[in-house]
């Protein structure tokens, strides 16, 4: 008698506890899309009237989002103030769009494809993301197009990856982008996006692909499941900044960027 009533205890337990990540996904995923209804006019007037002022209310909708989705964003070190600057940053998550744009105002550069996703693109188009053509003969295009923006003192936000990793490591990053900071003469910052705690305890390999999105995971059970962890303590570490034209070539720049991003990825959490 006493082992029916323990087993069905377990279950209570077991059932209780999915139903409450249930509903913290629910909630969540809720309270973000109603804060970005809201905000959602107020960037329709200011980009047909004020576009250069659309990253003023972008970082605020980051922000907030921040605390509704349970995000915990630490910075280590600080952007440079220089406005012609090109940032770089490893991929591990979805949620670094949210832990960078909260910090930094800026635009992020993004694959084309992601343009036609629906809702994540029209987010994207209305926080002014640039989108670009990966294809060898857009290169050239893309490269000049960068040029301009950094040209008019624009801040933008790349993921030389590509693609987001699995956190572990750093992927090779993609050189062709890093020839537009040294042709107008810009700064480069690398920075470090590190995911180190949930619910305060530290990130390990098993709990890594609760928060990093990649290969051919689908994106939506993924995201519920990323947004029932509970808190996600998310450190972003600004290394120093550099002048693009010191380097003689694109290559040695992206993997000078690559290296400071790794070393500093690879240190034991605290």
């Amino acid at each position: 008698m006493t082992s029916i009533f323990s087993s069905i205890k377990i279950l209570k337990t077991a059932f209780t506890g999915k139903a409450e990540l249930y509903w913290l996904s629910f909630f969540r995923l809720l309270n973000y899309s109603l804060l970005t209804i809201f905000l959602l006019p107020f960037q329709v007037v200011i980009l047909s009237f004020f576009p250069c002022k659309a990253l003023f209310l972008t970082t605020f909708h980051h922000k907030a989002a921040s605390k509704v989705l349970g995000l915990q964003i630490k910075v280590e070190g600080s952007p440079t103030k220089t406005t012609k600057a090109l940032f770089v940053a490893n991929h591990v998550s979805y949620f670094d769009i949210i832990a960078v744009g909260s910090i930094l105002p800026g635009r992020f550069i993004a694959k084309q494809e992601l343009s036609t996703w629906p809702v994540f693109g029209i987010l994207a188009k209305l926080t002014r993301t640039i989108f670009i053509c990966r294809s060898s003969s857009s290169a050239l295009k893309q490269v000049r197009m960068i040029e301009k923006l950094l040209f008019k003192s624009e801040r933008l936000i790349l993921f030389p990856e590509g693609t987001s990793s699995d956190g572990k490591k750093v992927l090779p990053f993609k050189p062709s982008l890093f020839e537009a900071p040294m042709q107008a003469d810009a700064i480069v910052q690398p920075l470090t996006i590190r995911y180190e705690k949930i619910n305060g305890m530290p990130v390990d390999r098993r709990s890594k692909p609760l928060l990093a999105w990649y290969g051919d995971m689908e994106l939506l059970p993924h995201l519920w499941q990323s947004l029932s962890v509970g808190t996600i303590t998310i450190k972003v570490v600004f290394h120093e900044p550099i002048k693009a034209v010191v380097f003689n070539n694109r290559k040695k720049l992206a993997n000078h960027c690559q290296k400071i991003i790794s070393l500093e990825l690879e240190k034991p959490t605290e």
